[in-house]
């Protein structure tokens, strides 16, 4: 999705930060947190996550015992770290919380799940009370594994006075969490995703604070705890096949509420040196407790169509150079309009720009349309594309299906394209989160331009259009409409807002939702369509 590197530097996907997310934006994330965490375990169940079986191996020391435990994990997800500990030391006593209703449910609809030992609910740390539901002065230890980065830095301290409250006197806090100088954080950086310092928002909306550890250290002092063992863990992990270098830093540590002088036998090992017992990527990716390097099987249903995508591993897209191999929700809401409204591309030419390896809008269009071709213009992208299609669609319509290679405004590659259609042009082009970067923004309208069928129509149906789903990140809509206005394409309908302009096509994109669309298929209020015709 970029311009001819034959003729101009090739657009590049990360260009240089500009300012922080918009302070609406910035209230928003906070407001709906735990909204996008729902949307998030309702996409992944219990499959994002492994399993944190190095727990004992990090810190057995302080399970170990004659007598019994209590354990709180906060943030217990999908229950990865309370089912290994529970089957390793069965005599404690495990509650879970966490801020997401959704994920309490799949950790009490494990099939490990017994009431007599553990107690799960669902808790905002930063402003439910916990002994509400935890007798104070219980717990011997608490788990803090990837958690307390998705909380706000100036509500952090809530949360560790929230958890004081039912900890044992010398009761133990174990931390393990994402450190600045981590890949992630730098992908974040060079999206523009910036919350404030070290603080940041992923592309599905759930946020990560990137720990320093001095700050860590800090952070706990002043909230009445004493830094037992605090040190930073490095690991590269290396993809070959889809050439990713992701060099991942976490802090690792332990805390004590000082309320005494009582001591546990502290590990012989630092984390640093644990680091060499095992190389493979296997136990890197564990010792994250991620997902494998193995591609990422996304498994969607969209009205009548079941589609098993193939695509990069969610884990890692912040370190991808291609934005090609994710699915986003604007292809997702697009697909589940044109599922819905067939009559859009039924019997038309129809070309899809910037694709990427999904394809799900081009093999739901492919139902009823009379050509579709599919386009992007990152050769990995296109590799797994043609896997997607091969494996979700169904011979008698893959035969009008053609997938091209296409850099936005590649002479030679437009020209290969248009041939697809008898060089007479598309009556749909349908591009779905493709204005990200400024500067791809003239070469994607001047390349729809060159495409986009010069067939008037008779009725207003069958008209030549343009359609943009996206959300607007870097790009606004001004600069959009500006660029659509050189190369000829005026906006004529947009959802959601309302057209303060008249129009024949006033009210096209309503008439798609209206008593067809669910607002599960809306996954992001902040989805935008745009609809364009050539003038």
């Amino acid at each position: 999705m970029a311009s001819d590197a034959s003729q101009k530097p090739r657009v590049q996907i990360y260009s240089a930060p500009t300012n922080e997310v918009t302070p609406f934006w910035k209230e928003k994330y906070e407001r709906d947190a735990r909204k996008y965490w729902d949307i998030f375990y309702k996409r992944h169940q219990d499959r994002f996550f492994k399993d944190r079986h190095y727990l004992d191996k990090e810190w057995g020391h302080y399970f170990s015992g004659a007598e019994e435990k209590v354990v709180l994990e906060v943030g217990c997800g999908a229950g990865n770290t309370i089912f290994p500990l529970a089957a390793t030391y069965p005599a404690l006593f495990i509650h879970a919380c966490d801020f997401s209703a959704r994920a309490v449910d799949l950790v009490k609809a494990h099939e490990d799940f017994h009431e007599s030992k553990m107690n799960a609910f669902a808790c905002d740390l930063t402003s439910d009370d916990l002994v509400n539901h935890i007798p104070p002065s219980s717990v011997d230890i608490v788990t803090m594994i990837f958690v307390l980065s998705a909380v706000s830095p100036e509500k952090m301290p809530l949360v560790l006075q929230n958890i004081k409250k039912i900890m044992k006197p010398n009761g133990y806090v174990l931390f393990r969490d994402y450190a600045t100088g981590d890949l992630a954080q730098e992908r974040l950086t060079c999206k523009d995703q910036k919350i404030s310092e070290n603080f940041f928002v992923r592309g599905d909306g759930t946020r990560a604070f990137y720990f320093s550890e001095e700050f860590l250290k800090s952070l706990f002092q002043e909230n009445g705890f004493i830094t037992e063992e605090c040190g930073l863990c490095c690991k590269q992990v290396e993809n070959r096949a889809r050439e990713i270098v992701m060099n991942r830093r976490w802090l690792q540590a332990a805390f004590r509420l000082d309320n005494g002088n009582l001591e546990i036998p502290k590990s012989s090992k630092e984390p640093e040196d644990e680091l060499d017992v095992d190389i493979s990527e296997g136990f890197a990716f564990e010792m994250f407790g991620i997902s494998s390097s193995r591609d990422e099987i996304m498994e969607l249903k969209i009205r009548d169509w079941n589609f098993k995508i193939k695509l990069l591993s969610k884990e890692f897209q912040h370190t991808c150079k291609s934005t090609g191999l994710m699915l986003w929700e604007s292809a997702r809401l697009m697909a589940a309009v044109l599922a819905s409204n067939q009559t859009i591309v039924s019997g038309k030419k129809v070309l899809e720009l910037g694709s990427g390896c999904g394809g799900i809008c081009s093999m739901i269009a492919s139902k009823t349309a009379r050509l579709v071709v599919p386009t992007d213009g990152d050769q990995k992208a296109l590799e797994l594309l043609n896997e997607n299609i091969t494996s979700n669609l169904d011979k008698s319509l893959s035969s009008k299906l053609h997938i091209k290679k296409l850099n936005w405004g590649n002479k030679e590659h437009i020209e290969s394209v248009k041939k697809l259609s008898d060089n007479k042009g598309f009556d749909v082009i349908i591009g779905t989160d493709v204005t990200y970067v400024a500067e791809a923004i003239m070469p994607l309208f001047q390349t729809a331009k060159n495409m986009i069928s010069s067939n008037e129509g008779d009725e207003e149906g069958l008209k030549p259009a343009f359609i943009l789903c996206h959300i607007f990140r870097r790009v606004d809509e001004e600069s959009i409409l500006s660029a659509a206005s050189c190369f000829g394409f005026q906006l004529v309908d947009k959802w959601p807002n309302n057209m303060t302009i008249e129009s024949p096509s006033h009210g096209t994109i309503n008439s798609w939702f209206e008593g067809r669309i669910k607002e599960d298929d809306i996954e992001n209020p902040a989805l935008n369509i745009m609809y364009f015709r050539a003038t």
